[in-house]
């Protein structure tokens, strides 16, 4: 506790001696650094304590001290006003550029060495508030060198940004910091109350070949035009090994069979290169020496090695140059996309290496030899031409061939035709089959059918199955396939179904059975219309007779014939019981027999006319029903009635003139 109040006592005089009073705040960088003939730029701030109080006096000491007599200080004054409150800008080599106010900023040119030191800034309020602040100066014979910073680690590619910084910066006086590499240079100016300075930032990409070489920033004079200092850095690139190659130690051609020594070397590595490993056919070995030995050489696939330390780095593949056949034959195809049908198409025969290089191609399609040279063209390919496609390399040494190229055809459906099963027909009751084939690449992948009135079926599947199969079912059927790339339909084919035994059978009786159909209503006209004939004959028989009318009356008993005279007969027909049949037969007398016995005459004879014609007359009446005949015409044509005829009779003599034919009369009861 005693200690702490005795180093306070002496405390308070150095603390008299720079502030009369409160403290202010004044800011400005610590130590200013400058070389001979250069300028001093002394940013600087202030803030008197209080409200309202500004600057009324401000002395700039040299090497400053402090009077203890007098209470103030002393040393060689570079500035002072003279009046309260007016602050010239310039008095000899100082000039203020700051106010009253806060600025307290001061620009000393041109310095020179004597100028280092400290400088101290007496200042005082108007209300006698006074303070000093002390600043360091520190002026050198010659320009500093430049101070060059680096990351702390600088890796090959990337992007480095080193920086070249000077603590110098004066408004009256020009300098430039410049780079020995090439970059993208930035420079910077600071002249605050916190620094005072001139930094370059160079921007750049490292290389490998970047690793051991200097970086050097100079402080350049623009108006003297000459250095006035520099400094350099060594780069330390870190970077896997470069420049990396596989050496072939053979000298003489290599053939299938020798042996082959290759070395890895390098040019450059940072760290150092710790292993190295071999690339052989695709297979990678570590191996801690750099060389290798290869038995029997019988390829000649690329070979590498790498040489590492933190990285490896691979060097670039080398062939041993042995005579081979070709290798890696293929087939290249052009447009690579999907080949539709009319495209154009180039088939190219490709290998990546061959010794000798004399090579010769062939083609084969499906197997089968189709062509020799490197380019298969279809200007416009087809369906057909779709395949498996091999191409073949040869040389001296042997032939290669290419795998299989399946060469796909894209299409929209083609052909398309329906098949039917069985071919012949189908008998109905059995099951009929129809199958929408066609050609497609894609497939065909929605099937649609109509029938022969092009009515859709409703059904979309390739086989159209019909079970049963009726005769109904005959007709034509068409089909239609859609697959991505479009639709087509077939033609129409037609499906037989033909008539079974049994509905054979049945119709045959039918057709028989409508035959005689036929026949008995042509039977019946026939004799309807004979019929119809006697009636209009009797009809008109009557029309042209004198106007005499008989009657038959219906006869129930059956009479057996009687004796007539010698001139009449009469008989009896059992079949036809339910008739009368009367006939009369009337001949002429001659004088010889014209009286027979007796003296009698046959009474009918008596009653015929003198003027008839000996004739013979026949009737026949048929009975249907009970009642009375009358010689009435009928309402409807019946094949009852009375049939009435007239024949010339057969007597001696010359036969009289008679009418042809024989007239029917027929008279409905």
């Amino acid at each position: 506790m005693h200690l702490l109040g005795l180093s306070l006592l002496l405390l308070v005089p150095e603390y008299l001696a720079f502030a009369d009073s409160a403290s202010w705040t004044v800011n400005h960088p610590k130590t200013l650094y400058a070389w001979n003939g250069t300028c001093i730029w002394i940013p600087c701030s202030y803030k008197i304590p209080g409200t309202g109080h500004t600057l009324e006096n401000l002395t700039v000491y040299h090497n400053f001290e402090y009077d203890k007599r007098t209470r103030d200080y002393t040393g060689t004054v570079l500035y002072k006003n003279q009046k309260a409150k007016e602050f010239p800008s310039r008095q000899e080599r100082v000039q203020f550029l700051g106010n009253d106010r806060n600025n307290c900023t001061l620009l000393i040119s041109p310095v020179n060495v004597n100028d280092t030191g400290k400088l101290g800034l007496r200042m005082t309020s108007v209300d006698n508030n006074k303070w000093l602040e002390a600043i360091s100066l520190n002026v050198s014979e010659r320009a500093p060198p430049p101070l060059i910073q680096l990351p702390s680690e600088i890796q090959e590619l990337q992007e480095v940004t080193a920086s070249c910084f000077l603590n110098f910066s004066c408004s009256g006086y020009k300098i430039h910091l410049q780079w020995s590499l090439e970059g993208h240079a930035n420079t910077l100016t600071f002249l605050n109350v916190e620094s005072v300075s001139t930094e370059s930032r160079l921007t750049f990409r490292a290389q490998w070949i970047h690793h051991g070489k200097n970086l050097t920033c100079q402080l350049w004079d623009p108006t003297q035009q000459q250095v006035l200092s520099e400094e350099t850095v060594g780069l330390d690139v870190k970077h896997p090994p470069q420049e990396v190659i596989t050496v072939i130690q053979n000298s003489a051609p290599i053939r299938e069979g020798d042996s082959v020594s290759l070395y890895c070397t390098y040019n450059s590595s940072n760290p150092r290169v710790t292993h190295y490993s071999w690339n052989i056919v695709g297979f990678r070995d570590h191996l801690q020496p750099a060389w290798l030995m290869i038995q029997k050489v019988a390829w000649n696939r690329a070979i590498q090695c790498s040489a590492c330390n933190k990285w490896c780095s691979w060097s670039p593949s080398v062939n041993l140059d042995v005579h081979y056949a070709p290798k890696d034959v293929r087939v290249l195809i052009s447009p690579p996309t999907e080949i539709h049908s009319g495209y154009r198409v180039l088939l190219q025969c490709d290998f990546s290496s061959s010794r000798p290089t004399d090579v010769h191609f062939f083609w084969k399609k499906n197997g089968i030899p189709l062509k020799e040279g490197r380019d298969l063209r279809f200007e416009a390919i087809t369906p057909e031409d779709a395949g498996s496609y091999h191409c073949l390399v040869n040389n001296s040494i042997g032939q290669t061939t290419s795998q299989a190229w399946e060469l796909r055809v894209l299409y929209a459906p083609r052909g398309l035709h329906v098949s039917i099963s069985p071919k012949d027909g189908v008998v109905e009751g059995k099951t009929a089959v129809l199958s929408c084939e066609g050609d497609a690449n894609p497939p065909i992948f929605q099937y649609t059918w109509f029938d022969w009135n092009n009515q859709d079926i409703h059904h979309y599947h390739q086989t159209l199955k019909l079970d049963p199969v009726t005769v109904q079912h005959s007709g034509a059927y068409w089909c239609q396939g859609v697959n991505q790339l479009g639709r087509n339909h077939s033609p129409p084919s037609t499906l037989t179904v033909h008539y079974s035994a049994a509905t054979i059978s049945r119709r045959a009786a039918m057709g028989v059975g409508f035959f005689l159909a036929i026949l008995l209503l042509a039977i019946w006209g026939v004799k309807l219309r004979q019929t119809w004939k006697r009636i209009r004959s009797q009809q008109g028989f009557q029309e042209n007779s004198n106007g005499q009318s008989f009657f038959v009356r219906n006869i129930k008993a059956r009479r057996t014939p009687q004796a007539e005279g010698p001139h009449s007969l009469g008989c009896y027909n059992p079949v036809m019981e339910d008739t009368i049949s009367y006939a009369t037969l009337h001949f002429p007398l001659s004088e010889t027999n014209a009286q027979r016995p007796g003296g009698a005459r046959n009474p009918e004879a008596r009653g015929l006319s003198p003027n008839r014609d000996d004739t013979v007359t026949y009737s026949v009446v048929q009975r249907r029903q009970v009642g009375d005949y009358e010689n009435v015409t009928p309402e409807v044509l019946e094949d009852e009635g009375i049939h009435y005829s007239e024949l010339i009779h057969f007597g001696v003599g010359e036969r009289p003139v008679t009418p042809e034919g024989v007239d029917y009369v027929t008279l409905k009861h």
